[in-house]
């Protein structure tokens, strides 16, 4: 308690603004805040912490309310929220989650008393600072196709006036695409004379030989990786050197590409404003060529006058080119888009124009509605490559590994099992920030491990604390946003209970019961529409392959479909099982209220990797992984 001997004089009780009765000597006993938290001037604070005060005595429970107990965000604005009173602690709870990286002030205004009805001696004030938000994770590049494309044995007959090129996972660094982190040489190792570039419509590097390529010859492309070689934007080199070879036929190619088909088609109405206009070719185009001058889109019903202003990007995998335009087109509009003869194949031919199928150009109305976003994972969880809930996450084996992504749980940071954290480097043979790991049971995640305390390791930085408790807490709670949301969309068709050897398109798919992939792999198809957005809603168990056994099944895009615009919310025990017998490959953002399970132990000692190009999180249970890289896509 604060007490305070009065006698001397008034002035001095003056001075001290302790309100006394006289002048006489006597001792006053003033309420007052004795602790509060967080503390004065506390930085990386969660986002979901309450706000308390504790005092010296007993006070009058009716004078602690909103209005002498307050929280405010910078410039004044009050923060809303609940006050409770309880034992000489009163809390402020926040109605909503806190901003991360902002500094609040709470105060305790002199309106909160004792049980006699006297103040404070003075407001009390305080300031905290959240967390920041978590940085977005910067992986590593990775070569995700190559023209000539990548394969064992090499591809055969390849055009002796070939462009190569390779396609990488993220936008890379032009500075780094140079002649001296790419090669191509042939079988005695003689270096092929040419010119390297990079366009960012594909994230491509691109070798243009000086001249025709001998005819059967094989020839081995080397990208350089390591620490001066390519690196991405962010300024992350490529793990390692990339290679693949190829063997030429006898003849140059001379086929000009077509263009196979359009979105929209060409006379299209009622085209959402913020459509994004596609063009697929008839075959491997040089990504170089696809950019503002090649690919056009024009207000009217020519194509003359201003194009309307566009990025460009190219899917090297279905010959997809796309149009985005960075402004929404005009309601009830026409536009024309068009294709020019600067467009090239990967043997420099120029396009063949107005030869169908479609027209080239092609013309489009717009309505006045815009298409519905897909659905959009939080900031926090889109970061993820899998959530165990509050249950953990779990490794077997030793060929586990998180691409692009990290992992968490709101739990402590014990039930991660069978990890590591990259982003520290290998002190001799061990990985300083280790997850319960074995010999046996190892995986690699590069990205962020965030856990309730206690830290996994000694010398493991900011793991395990407070502040990757906050975080892991934030992506739990935006993944159980997201699987509200895909729950809650319209379904547009009934999902069969066996998807095995069947196609499906884009829409939103449901089922209230059970869902298999076992008779046959699932193709998904894109139909060239870059904004192609499938859901399918759950509301018992997923299978993918036999649940017992070694029947492996995948999930296969095509025609531009993309892994980031894959979801499946699951509903029921026992959850989601992807190919227990291991191997395949499964697509999608998994979103389950029980558990997952990606291949099974009994293929922890087993080289067969099963590959998630997606996510896994699991809101009630835990995530069980055996030998499984899962490859987070961008959203």
């Amino acid at each position: 308690m604060h007490k305070y001997r009065v006698g001397f004089t008034c002035v001095l009780a003056a001075f001290l603004t302790v309100f006394v009765a006289g002048c006489g000597q006597e001792t006053v006993t003033i309420s007052g805040v004795v602790s509060v938290t967080p503390l004065q001037g506390a930085t990386d604070v969660i986002i979901n912490t309450p706000v308390t005060a504790t005092f010296n005595l007993a006070m009058n429970p009716a004078t602690i309310t909103g209005s002498p107990f307050t929280v405010t965000a910078p410039g004044g604005a009050a923060v809303a929220g609940a006050v409770a009173y309880s034992g000489m602690v009163a809390t402020f709870t926040p109605s909503a989650v806190l901003a991360y990286g902002t500094t609040y002030t709470a105060t305790i205004t002199r309106g909160a008393t004792s049980p006699g009805g006297t103040p404070m001696l003075a407001n009390y004030v305080w300031t905290f600072t959240t967390i920041a938000a978590p940085g977005p994770v910067s992986p590593a590049p990775m070569v995700s196709s190559t023209n000539p494309s990548t394969m064992v044995p090499p591809v055969t007959n390849v055009p002796l006036n070939q462009i190569v090129s390779a396609a990488f996972s993220v936008p890379m660094n032009v500075g780094t695409i140079i002649a001296a982190n790419f090669v191509l040489t042939d079988a005695s190792n003689n270096q092929v004379s040419g010119t390297v570039g990079y366009t960012s419509s594909g994230n491509s590097l691109v070798f243009t030989p000086a001249g025709n390529l001998a005819p059967n010859a094989t020839y081995t492309g080397t990208i350089q990786g390591g620490s001066s070689g390519v690196m991405s934007q962010a300024g992350v080199a490529m793990a390692a050197n990339y290679m693949w070879s190829f063997v030429t036929g006898t003849q140059a190619a001379t086929t000009q590409p077509l263009l196979m088909k359009t979105v929209p088609a060409d006379m299209a109405i009622n085209v959402p404003v913020n459509q994004a206009v596609s063009a697929t070719f008839s075959e491997a185009m040089n990504p170089l060529t696809l950019n503002s001058a090649t690919f056009l889109l024009y207000p009217g019903p020519n194509a003359t006058g201003t194009p309307v202003q566009a990025m460009i990007t190219y899917d090297p995998v279905g010959f997809i080119a796309t149009l985005k335009p960075t402004v929404l087109l005009d309601a009830n509009s026409t536009y024309t888009a068009t294709v020019t003869t600067g467009a090239q194949d990967a043997a420099g031919n120029p396009l063949l124009v107005n030869i169908g199928p479609p027209p080239n150009p092609w013309t489009l109305t717009t309505g006045t509605a815009m298409i519905a976003p897909p659905v959009v994972l939080g900031p926090v969880i889109l970061q993820f490559g899998g959530l165990g809930g509050g249950a953990g996450m779990t490794n077997q084996g030793l060929h586990t590994v998180i691409n692009n992504g990290g992992i968490a749980t709101t739990g402590a940071s014990t039930l991660i099992t069978g990890f590591h954290d990259t982003s520290l480097p290998i002190v001799g043979a061990v990985w300083p920030c280790t997850y319960t790991e074995t010999p046996l049971n190892m995986g690699q995640v590069n990205g962020l491990i965030d856990t309730a305390p206690p830290s996994p390791t000694i010398g493991c930085p900011d793991e395990g604390t407070a502040h990757t408790m906050a975080i892991a807490t934030e992506a739990a709670l935006e993944a159980r946003i997201a699987y509200n949301t895909l729950t809650s969309l319209p379904s547009g068709g009934v999902l069969a209970a066996e998807l095995g050897g069947t196609t499906i398109y884009p829409g939103v798919y449901s089922n209230a019961s059970s869902v298999a992939i076992t008779i046959g792999d699932l193709t998904l198809d894109g139909q060239g529409d870059p904004n192609a957005t499938w859901v399918f809603q759950i509301g018992s168990s997923l299978t993918v392959g036999d649940p017992v056994g070694p029947g492996t099944r995948s999930v296969i895009l095509i025609n531009g479909a993309k892994a980031g615009n894959v979801f499946w919310a699951v509903g029921g025990l026992p959850g989601a099982i992807i190919n227990y017998g291991g191997g395949g490959t499964m697509v999608g953002t998994i979103i389950s209220q029980p558990g997952i399970t990606v291949s099974s132990p009994g293929q922890s000692t087993s080289s067969t990797v099963t590959t998630i190009n997606g996510r896994v999180i699991a809101l009630g249970a835990s995530t069980t992984l055996v030998n499984t890289v899962i490859n987070v896509p961008a959203q």
